[in-house]
Order: C-alpha cells, then structure tokens, then sequence
C-alpha cells in the first residue's frame, strides 16, 4: 500500500480526506505544520505527500521549498491543496509537482494520486 502524509492544519480536513483514502488502499501519515511534515519526510519517506498550501506555523511553500532541496526528500511528488487560484502558480514556483483544488473532488485527487505514483515507480 502506497504510504502518503498529509500536511493539513484543519482538525475536520485531518479526518475526513484520510478516512477517505484510506478506504481507497493507501496508507496515511497526518502532520499539521510544515515543520512537522519536513521530520516525517525525512524519517519516513513516504511515496507522495499532499501540502495544504495556506498552512499558518511554518507554512507549506517554505516547507515544499525545504522538501525539494534535500537530496533524501526531493523526489517525492507534492500535490499543493489550494483554495485559491492565485496560489497555483506559487505551488509550482516552490516545487510542487501538481495541484488539486479545494474543495477537493476525490476522484480527480485519486487519479493525480495515481499519476505520480506510477511517475514514482517508473524512476
């Protein structure tokens, strides 16, 4: 099963989107913050991680910017979740490998899941 973590502040949006996915077969890991989600990145290496872009402590661009620079992290595809258009092109800009809108439509998530996940494996 494909391990992804999920760096979301909101205490609904940690529930929800993992239960979610994890009826869909994957494993979820939750990290609130972006300094949180840099540790776990670095000591669980998961296989896709999904970014809330707007997150408020240290927050997901920094975080992305941090994930792309390290050797150990770079390769992991990040989907950016983002409520606003505007924040689209600051994903990409700080290394996001794809976006996904918010609200999230689960299929259109699952199929970006799927794309870089298959990306991943044919590296």
């Amino acid at each position: 099963m494909p391990n992804i973590l999920l760096v979301e502040e909101l205490e609904m949006c940690r529930d929800m989107l993992p239960r979610r996915l994890k009826r869909k077969g994957f494993n979820i890991a939750v990290a609130r913050e972006g300094s949180e989600v840099i540790k776990m990145a670095q000591s669980e290496y998961p296989d896709l991680i999904l970014n809330n872009m707007d997150l408020a402590v240290k927050n997901g661009q920094t975080a992305i910017k941090e994930l792309k620079a390290d050797d150990a992290t770079k390769s992991i595809p990040i989907i950016a979740l983002t409520r606003y258009e505007s924040d689209i092109e600051q994903a990409y800009a700080v290394g996001c490998d794809d976006y996904e809108p918010v609200p999230i439509e689960l299929p259109r998530l699952l199929e970006k899941i799927h794309k870089w996940l298959s990306t991943r494996d044919n590296k």
